[in-house]
């Protein structure tokens, strides 16, 4: 009985619908934040083997989850809120300081180094959305050196 659950769910597995768009996520980082700063940005590479786009991102953790972007008006630095950052087939998208990014608002509580932030990515492709669940680890501002603590006592 075992063993015909077992091939019913590898049969289930290969046949998964053949339009959700196989995306994956590296590198998924959020900035800590200082005691009363609101915002904080999260940053990853996203790789789509099919043509697709990031529609939307939640967080269970922060209050409000939005998809921005940042580029230069001029001499101007200026950040928009976007509807949808393409994913073209086979190519590494960068959100990055910068550029695209995902912008954490509302933040009840500071975020600290090393704690880790969990996002739900929406993905559109072939007219179907899907959900990615990333984990971000907050880093340090500034990419400044994490500070060692030496408490080796013999």
């Amino acid at each position: 009985m075992k063993a015909l659950v077992a091939a019913v769910l590898l049969a289930s597995a290969a046949t998964l619908p053949a339009w959700a768009a196989n995306v994956s996520v590296t590198d998924a980082w959020a900035r800590a934040t200082m005691p009363g700063q609101k915002v904080s940005g999260a940053y990853m590479q996203i790789r789509s083997d099919a043509d697709a786009r990031l529609v939307g991102a939640s967080s269970p953790a922060v209050p409000r989850v939005e998809v921005h972007e940042m580029k230069m008006d001029g001499d101007v630095m200026r950040m928009r809120e976007v509807k949808a950052i393409e994913l073209p087939k086979g190519k590494t998208v960068s959100l990055e300081p910068g550029g695209y990014h995902i912008m954490l608002m509302n933040l009840a509580k500071p975020i600290a180094a090393g704690e880790i932030i969990p996002l739900v990515l929406t993905v559109e492709s072939g007219g179907k959305q899907q959900t990615i669940e990333v984990k971000a680890e907050a880093r340090a501002p500034m990419g400044g050196a994490m500070p060692m603590q030496h408490n080796h006592r013999h």
